[in-house]
């Protein structure tokens, strides 16, 4: 069924394009590097200007300066206004624009957990204007969700490892940039949309409204926004059960945004911006989930499998599920400081998140009530503060070469406890974090040579502490373990003509392991923090190559990537508990993506992008005792880490001067993976198998502007109501057999006075 389709739209080979306006945070970002270069260059960019493809997009994550694209040696993807209005259009989703634009992007889960949702295999940091969220001390795949994507202007993301962001950074960067005041004076848009699958407790609403104020020396953007979501559907008519990390079903959530800047000193050359931004979504509590059987293997066994669903009631004493995230951020820029610029970002964030209540083995206590009876919830509750600067000197003793040096401080501390019961899961732990860095990149003509280091120095502190009931209750030392590493990147890029050009680049990425599962997990008496060997950090080095074609009214890119760890970390599933483990071996991962778009004719227009990703890991790590080493690369990856191949494409349609309609596909395929081997210390044998099932899913979104009466929009999700079991989900684990959602459909008015 797939290959017809893939067949008819291969031919064409599509992506999205690279969208929207040249500056990101603010309207006065320092000018790109190669406005100061040679007349040349000049001349040469401004016969780029006049291809249909805008080459002189510039962006701001993993360089941390801004940038023209074709001199980053890198896949780098904007998805731009343009798209994501689209992808609001369908849905509310705040991930799902990425997995419709962004080749090694894996699916959306649909839910307020992001789970599996990884990038080229690995976790991505995420920053809201340049601000990380989530916590690396405590990975609770929910930092995917902490916005209203209505007052996001661009994403920008940076694929692959960055040493210039630090910590977190492994399946590369994810930049969610906010909307800029572009038009002098007053602006507000109203925004109202209502949803529904057809069942009456199934409809959500929202409401939002953005005031933007812009003058020659300030500007001003106020935002709020209030959303009611109703209980999903899946294709058969059926209630999908509540999503154990959070579901977005059955929820309310609240925004509010606000940004100001205001501009001063010798040609308006300086800049200071504060921001702050709060956003919390909590479920009503209207449903609990009532778990489904995947057939005659299960436990219990099912003669017909049956997704989880979803029933009128409550837990008894059981509390909302929720995300509350708060950001504040200062941001001081200075364009002409000792002839470069000076950018300074200070931030603050604290980050809640409550799940869903749960009979788990592993929340148990006959302390507290008798075994198999204890329903507990997990929170998360993490803060960090820091600071980020930068300094940008084009232009360094000869015409072309551009230095790039600064220094970064992070405070981070995060915990887990049981919050019905009040006790504690994982320890209080505290990283804080100093990181010089210098980066250097030089134009010679054609071609732009660039490379730097990073020097992470970093401290972990744990509190002494005591495991629960399940693992034994053992008294675990507290301690401190110190992280140093030199993260190096080098790399070039040849604009060959007008229309092609070709890079490759090395980089390298640090991360920590999600060290709150292991530091939970432990059940043998007499550990220490500073002697577990599953804390110890993860570092990536990626090789990549690839080459980009810009013409009149098309485009084509192709890279290619690997990307190492040699005491790297996958997900696995616990047999006993069913819940997630981390599992410290060596990691490869290799992948191809394909990107297009085509401008058939001023009212047609194709975009579509492709990812195939492979990824190999070991059945068992170093022991620590030194009996035998970690084992060979004959682990197949799966659905946790590795996302299956991606076909997805849209066709927009002009049909009338004030209207247009896009029609999109996203198709994740079928795959078999298996892998088995023996170690030759004791003979244990190991093996993996799995295999998971492809969807094609369509979605449809019209506008239709009136005019100064606004502009109404008709969105459908699903548009061909097709069951099917979103791909993370047909792994078993702990309860999360679950149905994607069927058609939705969404009717959206928007105004601006």
């Amino acid at each position: 069924m797939i290959k017809p389709l893939t067949a008819a739209i291969s031919s064409i080979l599509l992506l999205s394009a690279i969208g929207s306006s040249a500056h990101a945070q603010n309207a006065t970002a320092p000018a790109p590097a190669s406005d100061t270069n040679t007349d040349a260059k000049k001349d040469d960019a401004a016969k780029k200007e006049k291809k249909a493809t805008n080459l002189d997009q510039v962006i701001v994550t993993g360089v941390r300066t801004p940038k023209a694209v074709d001199e980053i040696p890198g896949a780098i993807t904007v998805v731009g206004k343009a798209e994501i209005q689209h992808t609001l259009l369908v849905t509310e989703d705040a991930t799902a624009v990425l997995a419709r634009a962004v080749p090694g992007y894996a699916e959306s889960s649909q839910a307020m957990s992001n789970t599996g949702e990884t990038l080229r295999g690995r976790i991505p940091l995420r920053l809201f204007d340049g601000v990380p969220q989530g916590s690396p001390l405590r990975e609770g795949t929910r930092n995917g969700t902490f916005t209203d994507m209505g007052i996001v202007g661009r994403v920008e993301v940076i694929n692959g490892p960055s040493a210039s962001e630090g910590i977190g950074a492994a399946g590369g960067i994810i930049n969610y940039i906010s909307k800029v005041p572009t038009k002098m004076g007053n602006e507000t848009t109203v925004t109202m949309r209502y949803q529904t699958q057809g069942p009456r407790d199934s409809g959500g609403w929202k409401t939002g409204v953005t005031f933007a104020r812009r003058q020659d020396s300030y500007d001003l953007l106020l935002s709020g926004s209030h959303i009611d979501r109703g209980v999903t559907y899946d294709g058969n008519g059926r209630r999908i059960g509540l999503n154990t990390s959070g579901s977005l079903a059955d929820s309310l959530s609240d925004n509010i945004f606000l940004k100001a800047g205001y501009n001063f000193g010798e040609n308006n050359d300086q800049r200071i911006q504060a921001s702050y931004s709060h956003f919390k979504i909590d479920g009503k509590g209207d449903y609990y989930q009532v778990l489904g059987c995947r057939g005659p293997t299960d436990n219990p066994p099912c003669d017909v499998p049956r997704t989880n669903t979803s029933e009128k009631g409550h837990v008894y004493g059981s509390k909302d599920a929720f995300n509350d995230f708060e950001q504040y951020n200062v941001e001081y820029s200075h364009k002409n400081l000792l002839g470069g610029a000076l950018d300074i970002n200070i931030y603050k964030a604290d980050q809640a998140m409550r799940y869903l209540p749960e009979l788990a083995d592993d929340k148990q206590d006959p302390l507290i009530a008798p075994l198999g009876t204890l329903w507990d919830q997990s929170e998360i509750r993490a803060k960090k503060k820091g600071i980020r600067t930068s300094w940008t000197r084009p232009d360094l003793f000869v015409t072309g070469l551009e230095l790039h040096v600064g220094v970064d401080f992070v405070k981070d501390q995060a915990d887990q406890r049981l919050a019905l019961t009040d006790r504690l899961w994982v320890p209080p732990m505290k990283y804080d974090s100093t990181a010089p860095y210098l980066q250097l990149s030089y134009d010679i003509g054609p071609v732009t040579l660039s490379g730097g280091i990073r020097h992470e120095d970093d401290k972990l502190t744990v509190d002494s502490y005591t495991t629960t009931y399940y693992r034994n209750r053992v008294f675990v030392q507290g301690g401190s373990l110190k992280y140093k590493e030199n993260l190096k990147n080098i790399g070039g890029i040849w604009r060959i003509t007008d229309e092609w050009s070709a890079f490759a680049s090395y980089s390298e990425g640090f991360t920590l392991p999600n060290i709150g599962i292991p530091l939970r997990n432990i059940n043998v008496p007499g550990q220490s923090v500073d002697r577990i060997k599953d804390l110890q950090p993860i570092i990536f080095k990626n090789d990549e190559f690839g080459f980009n074609w810009r013409g009149d009214f098309a485009s084509f890119g192709a890279t290619h990537y690997i990307s190492k760890s040699p005491f790297g970390a996958s997900l696995a599933i616990d047999p006993h508990t069913n819940d997630f483990i981390v599992s410290r071996a060596p990691v490869r991962i290799e992948g191809t993506e394909l990107t297009g778009d085509w401008q058939i004719t001023p009212s047609w227009k194709i975009t579509g992008i492709y990812s195939h990703i492979k990824g190999d890991t070991s059945f068992w790590s170093a022991d620590p005792a030194g009996r035998y080493g970690a084992g060979d690369l004959k682990k197949p990856m799966g659905v946790l880490d590795i996302n299956p191949d991606k076909l997805a494409g849209s066709v927009t349609w002009n049909f009338l001067a004030n209207a247009d309609a896009t029609l999109g596909f996203t198709t994740l395929m079928g795959r078999h993976i298996s892998g088995s081997d023996t170690r030759p210390y004791d003979g244990a044998k190991f093996s993996y198998d799995e295999q998971t099932h492809g969807y094609t899913l369509w979605d449809l979104g019209v506008n239709y502007d009136l005019g100064k009466n606004g502009k109404v929009s008709l969105g459908v999700e699903n548009l061909f109501d097709k069951q099917y079991i979103l791909t993370w989900s047909q792994l078993a684990g702990y309860q999360n057999y679950w149905s994607g959602r069927g058609r939705v459909t969404s009717v959206t008015y928007t105004i601006t006075f």
